[in-house]
């Protein structure tokens, strides 16, 4: 009994249904795509699926970047006031001299 799989026979190199490499654009070099184009475009439920994937990991990222940035901030603030001894940020020390308010 023969069956008919879908898999190709890679011991069977006479087939003259095999796959002959594309092309990249350009140059006829003869290289092949890692990640080949699409033959059409796909339907619109996959493109706003693809869209809505796309806009969450851009928004995890950016938070992550932003989370890291303020963990950082404080970690080099903090670094900064063990070497220093005191507050690293002139604009946040209090005065030293009391204000003539009398005059």
């Amino acid at each position: 009994m023969a069956e008919n799989s879908q898999i190709p026979d890679n011991n069977n190199n006479t087939s003259s249904s095999a796959k002959k490499p594309t092309p990249e654009i350009g140059s006829g070099s003869g290289k092949r795509y890692y990640n080949p184009p699409e033959s059409v475009n796909p339907d619109q439920a996959t493109l706003r699926e693809q869209w809505k994937f796309a806009i969450r990991q851009y928004s995890k990222w950016y938070s992550h970047a932003w989370g890291t940035a303020i963990l950082a901030g404080g970690f080099f603030f903090g670094l900064g006031w063990i070497i220093k001894g005191s507050n690293p940020l002139p604009s946040l020390q209090s005065s030293s001299k009391p204000r003539d308010e009398e005059k």
